[in-house]
């Protein structure tokens, strides 16, 4: 029996006036508990059409279609018309329908792309991509970067700028405000700029969005290092604790973050029997012998260290 009964009717039984009723949703019908009556047939199922065991399981099946993202100019949310040129069946379409699905498809393109901020953001979301791969960036990281870039983007501040400069400035201060030990050194093999424009952008970025941002921490570069002149663990922490040590005596203040990494590594090295040349550390730094040495006599007169240089 299929009764089409309005929304207000499905909570009560015609038949005997229950109230309890039955939701079958493998059947997709709806029956009194009473007397057997079905209210309802071929109810529409509203829930996933997959089945989960455990909530760890659900949690990996949920979806509701492609998560938005900063990283595309329309945030993911446009549409795309194929280019295979075969019908629902899956058959080649005729030339003439072949024609027509071309054009439709060019203005598509062209309506997507219509509005002079769009076009910037479409490539620079494509630079974005390119950066990213190079420089090994998190998804975190590209969105984050993305969001900076946007912001500039609607403040109208992108014009009469390079777009490349603005958005390594963007990845920069991204990874700036998440603890990231990068450079603007780091960014200049794979940019066609030079760094005085993107420090430029830089600044400008901070004080348009008023972004109140510290000196990078050097114990952040203390990995970094490590790893690329191979030391070991036991070195890295002894780095570390130098660090701290020269932070509370206010050492640090004022000097380049890459400098002071190098000079505790430099000492902590030679403190574990893992000595390093000086011009080892300074290429893994990217900082001058001469700032090694200046950092590494600085660290020895304020903390009075005994250390045997030629140990």
């Amino acid at each position: 029996m299929d009764l089409s009964l309005s929304q207000n009717n499905l909570n009560l039984c015609p038949e005997c006036g229950n109230t309890s009723l039955i939701s079958d949703e493998a059947r997709g019908e709806i029956v009194c508990s009473v007397c057997g009556l079905v209210l309802g047939q071929r109810i529409i199922d509203s829930g996933p059409e997959w089945r989960a065991f455990s909530s760890e399981e659900a949690n990996k099946k949920v979806r509701v279609g492609a998560p938005t993202t900063l990283t595309l100019h329309d945030k993911g949310l446009s549409t795309m018309i194929g280019w295979k040129n075969k019908d629902a069946f899956g058959k080649s379409i005729s030339p003439k329908m072949k024609a027509e699905v071309y054009r439709l498809r060019k203005w598509h393109v062209r309506t997507r792309t219509n509005k002079s901020i769009d076009r910037n953001l479409a490539y620079a979301m494509n630079e974005l991509d390119r950066f990213s791969s190079q420089l090994n960036l998190s998804k975190d990281l590209k969105e984050s970067a993305a969001h900076i870039y946007r912001k500039m983007a609607i403040k109208n501040l992108i014009r009469g700028r390079s777009i490349e400069a603005m958005l390594i400035a963007s990845i920069y201060l991204s990874c700036r405000l998440n603890s990231i030990p990068k450079t603007l050194d780091d960014f200049l093999e794979f940019a066609l700029v030079d760094k005085k424009k993107i420090a430029r952008c830089y600044r400008l970025i901070i004080n348009e969005l008023r972004i109140n941002i510290g000196v990078s921490s050097p114990i952040n570069f203390i990995p970094r290092f490590c790893a690329s002149l191979n030391l070991s663990g036991k070195t890295q922490n002894r780095a570390a604790e130098l660090l701290k040590l020269a932070k509370k005596h206010h050492i640090t203040a004022g000097k380049a973050p890459t400098g002071l990494a190098g000079a505790a590594l430099y000492v902590a090295a030679i403190q574990e029997g893992e000595r390093r040349t000086q011009k080892e550390i300074s290429l893994a730094a990217g900082v001058t012998e001469a700032t090694i040495r200046n950092r590494y006599k600085e660290l020895i007169d304020h903390l009075k260290f005994e250390v045997n240089i030629y140990k």
